[in-house]
Order: C-alpha cells, then structure tokens, then sequence
C-alpha cells in the first residue's frame, strides 16, 4: 500500500509541475481576463433584452457572448485566444485538486476535501466548456446554447426516467444558484482573491463589485434551474433555454425590466471582479 501511495504522490508531483508552471499560470490569467469580458457582454446582452422591443441576433448567455465576439474586427483572433486561455485555466484550475488531495487520505479532512475537490473540478469543467465553444466560433462552426439545451432536455424527457432526470439537474442547478448567491451574501468568493498581493484599499471595492455579481450569477441560475423543474412537469420544453431562458423569465414579470437590469449590471460587475482575480489570483483553495 506504501509502495502504491508513493506512485501517486510522484504522479502528482509531476503533473504539478505542469499546472505550477508560471507558463501555465499566465495563460490561465488570459483565461480569467477573457471570462471576465465575456461576463461583461452578457450583462450587456441582458440590458438589451430588458429594453430591446425588436428581435436580437444573439442569446444572452455565454454563446451570445461569444456571437459578439466572433463579429468585432478581428473576432477570429480573439476567439482563439479566448478559447485557449480558458482551457489553460481549466487546466490551472485542476491543479488546485492536486494542491488538496492529500486530504482526502484524512479521515478528519475527507469530506471537506472532497468537497472542495468537487467545487474545483466543477469549475474547471465549466472553464472547459467555455473554452471549447469558443474554438468552435473560431473555426466558423455553428452552436446555440439554448437551443441545443432544450433539445437535450425534449430527449431527456421521451426515455423512461427522464422527466425525474432533469427534474434533479433543474434542482442541481437552482442549488449552484443558490450556492452562488450565498457565497455573494457571505463575502466567501473572496477566497479566490489573494489579498495579500492586493492593495488594502482595494479589498472593499473588489468585495463590493464581486458581490453584486455573484448575487446576480446566483439568482439567474436559480432561475435557469427552476425552468428546468418546470419544463420537466409540464413537458413543455420552451422554457428550458438555459441562462437565456432565465433572463427573459426575469424580463416577463411585473418590474422585469428593471430586474432584469439590475441583473445584467450584476453580470457586468462580475466581469470586473475576475478582472481583479486575474490580478491577483489565489492558488489555494481552503480545506
């Protein structure tokens, strides 16, 4: 058994070396820029929704983000730079797993390893995913995250099991939601933040701005996932378009408007606040 826990900890040690090289570190940091633009543009594609009367060529959400991108002077660059550093910072993400794992050899520390083990990997999927669409825009490929979310949600629901399925994916979703507007209430995004490095006059403000996007992130997710629940009771999939979906939901009830704007200033505060943690970003996740 010692014998076998010394090839993991070599393993580990070597792929270390690859997520601690400070090559890695700067492309993950491009990768952080880029979501923060890309949070940006949402926000603007959601004050466009909220005071928009005509159709709109794109989605609010990531895939409508990138839409913007790929129609700017010089989009196919900035899609494949885009793209790249997300998959770094997927990549830089994963190797705060390997930072922690240890605990999971613990028995006082198991379970808040695992769990943060479980938050990283998330996220680094969610950096992954990110990352990939953008290469297909680069490449000039076609993909519409709405519209193919509800197609995965209309043949989830034609198998046995199905509706029971994306009724706990919609409930998954609402509790990341959740998740997320909590950690906003609490100020606990701020571990991602390395204020030691950041000036102390900054903290408020990064506090504040990162705040008001988590908020923000977490009631629209909230939403998104309470879509989903409610596609799979009443079988009717149009209202499960992912984060598009959730912002006109906000748009269609009474004040919408101004809802939705809030939420869309929201989004755009969180671009900022990832332009602040690419500055000064936090390579140890508590355990």
């Amino acid at each position: 058994m010692t014998a076998v826990l010394q090839r993991v900890h070599d393993a580990v040690a070597r792929a270390r070396e690859v997520t601690d090289h400070p090559v890695l570190t700067h492309l993950a940091r491009v990768g952080l820029v880029a979501y923060g633009v890309l949070h940006v543009l949402i926000g603007w594609l959601a004050s466009r929704v909220a005071w928009s009367a005509g159709p709109r060529a794109e989605d609010a959400d990531q895939t409508g983000a990138l839409q913007t991108v790929a129609g700017s002077p010089g989009g196919r660059v900035l899609l494949w730079v885009i793209g790249l550093g997300m998959l770094a910072l997927a990549l830089w993400q994963a190797g705060e797993v390997l930072r922690v794992w240890t605990g999971l050899l613990r028995p006082a520390r198991r379970v808040r390893t695992a769990v943060v083990c479980a938050k990283c990997g998330a996220k680094g999927t969610v950096y992954a995913v990110l990352g990939v669409t953008a290469l297909f825009f680069a490449v000039g490929a076609e993909y519409d995250a709405a519209d193919r979310f509800r197609e995965l949600t209309d043949e989830a629901l034609e198998i046995p099991g199905g509706a029971a399925a994306v009724v706990l994916v919609g409930v998954g979703v609402a509790a990341v939601g959740t998740y997320t507007l909590v950690r906003g209430l609490t100020g606990g995004f701020m571990k991602d933040v390395d204020l030691a490095a950041a000036p102390d006059r900054w903290e408020p403000l990064i506090e504040r701005i990162g705040s008001v996007g988590y908020v923000a992130k977490g009631i629209a997710f909230a939403v998104s996932g309470g879509l989903l629940v409610y596609a799979a009771a009443t079988e009717d999939v149009s209202t499960a378009t992912g984060l598009d979906g959730a912002m006109h939901a906000i748009a269609g009830v009474p004040t919408g408007r101004w809802l939705l704007t809030a939420v869309a200033v929201g989004f755009a505060a969180f671009g900022v606040y990832a332009l602040a943690r690419a500055r000064f970003p936090d390579r140890d996740p508590a355990t």
